[in-house]
């Protein structure tokens, strides 16, 4: 044949026009050429990963349930581990818990479940770039609420919630991606409390809640609305950022209709997510002591990564470019003044081989082309310094300033 594309064009499904090419992921290939700098990718550190207790937990469960390892499992997932989580979340059971493959697949699932064509979601402006790739294919509509320092304003928000009739609304409370904005305690008690009165589910994506760089985790949205009852949400965690990526362990917690729901819609995804990867994860985290050792040294060197950030900022950017200073997670967000759009800043980017993500694919209402998210997690002080020294000289030609010397 000799148009494949024209050939089959007919025959994809009317939601592959909303299927798009991920942005990050896009950017990504960029990075393959020799000296180039990326702050893209939001990816944990590959030398925090615990690779020979990984190892040794493998060998260790498959010397002992080699035959439970690689066989076919339960779609629910392996229930000590479920029992694990439902430990560390208030008012939950193991019946309570779905193990999926990454948030990723918890956030398709639950669109899948939840979203028919033209249900309405609401999204904080901006949000996690990746939850709105894999709502897209189910037809929402969204609506954006805007944020200030603590997350999502709440007389804004209260508006939205009376004015329409929600699926649910998405909420990334604790080093928000892309944002890095950490939501306070009243914040969260309030926002979980309007939820409840305007009869709107929330889930909530938990991604980095263990990396906090100093003072004690704030109670998950999850945990205060049990406080007032529970069963208003719908909880969304990960080992990615504290393990390995490459596990694709996650889970959802939520009420037992809704996992019930997943649970069917998972059976027709992948039957189950694999269960070597689930044994070995529990084999890891059991051991408690370790675990938080593990979390700990990645803190650390989160922290210290955020430092060197801040600091080469502070060295090669105008002072009109503004960022939040992150207490926690693996983000800068940087607004600049606006008519700099960060698309085109990109290009010049690349001439001088470095590269970010621009922040208009994190708006659910295409809005924020001022905007640009940095990554500081998987880099050294060398490329950090360098890499917002070559940013800067971008950003000075696009405003056309005096370049950084």
């Amino acid at each position: 044949m000799d148009n494949l594309e024209s050939y089959y064009q007919s025959r994809f499904a009317a939601r592959t026009q909303r299927i798009q090419a991920s942005t990050i992921r896009e950017i990504l290939k960029l990075t393959t050429q020799p000296g180039f700098i990326s702050f893209a990718g939001g990816l944990p550190a590959a030398d925090l990963f615990p690779i020979q207790r990984i190892g040794e937990a493998t060998q260790k469960v498959l010397a002992e349930h080699a035959d439970k390892a690689l066989q076919y499992s339960t779609t629910e997932g392996y229930l000590p581990l479920r029992e694990w989580i439902a430990g560390r979340m208030p008012g939950a059971s193991a019946e309570n818990v779905q193990i999926v493959s990454g948030s990723q697949q918890g956030l398709d699932l639950i669109g899948k479940v939840f979203i028919d064509p033209g249900s309405k979601i609401l999204v904080e402006a901006p949000t996690y770039l990746g939850a709105l790739s894999a709502f897209n294919p189910y037809e929402p509509l969204y609506i954006s609420v805007g944020m200030d320092e603590e997350g999502l304003r709440l007389e804004e928000l209260e508006a939205a919630l009376e004015a329409h009739r929600f699926k649910f609304m998405y909420v990334l409370p604790t080093f928000q991606n892309p944002s890095g904005r950490l939501m306070g305690l009243e914040r969260r008690k309030a926002i979980v409390a309007l939820a409840r009165k305007y009869q709107t589910p929330i889930l909530e994506d938990d991604a980095y809640a263990e990396l906090y760089f100093s003072g004690q985790p704030l109670p998950t949205l999850y945990a205060l609305d049990q406080e007032l009852g529970g069963g208003n949400v719908i909880y969304l965690s990960t080992t990615s950022k504290t393990l390995a990526p490459g596990l694709r362990v996650a889970w959802v917690v939520g009420p037992k209709p809704v996992i019930q729901k997943i649970v069917y819609a998972k059976q027709g995804a992948d039957l189950h997510s694999p269960t070597l990867n689930q044994m070995l994860v529990y084999e890891l985290v059991q051991d408690g002591a370790w675990f938080q050792a593990q979390i700990s040294k990645i803190r650390q060197t989160y922290q210290t990564r955020r430092t060197w950030m801040l600091e080469a900022l502070q060295k090669y950017m105008p002072e009109d470019i503004g960022w939040i200073v992150p207490q926690g997670g693996m983000f800068f967000w940087l607004t600049a003044p606006q008519g700099l759009d960060s698309l085109e800043l990109l290009k010049q980017a690349v001439e001088e081989k470095m590269a970010f993500v621009p922040g208009q694919p994190f708006y659910a209402d295409g809005s924020g082309q001022n905007t640009l998210r940095l990554s500081y997690s998987s880099a050294t002080h060398e490329q950090i310094d360098e890499g917002i020294k070559r940013l800067g000289r971008a950003v000075h030609k696009m405003l056309g300033r005096e370049p950084v010397v």
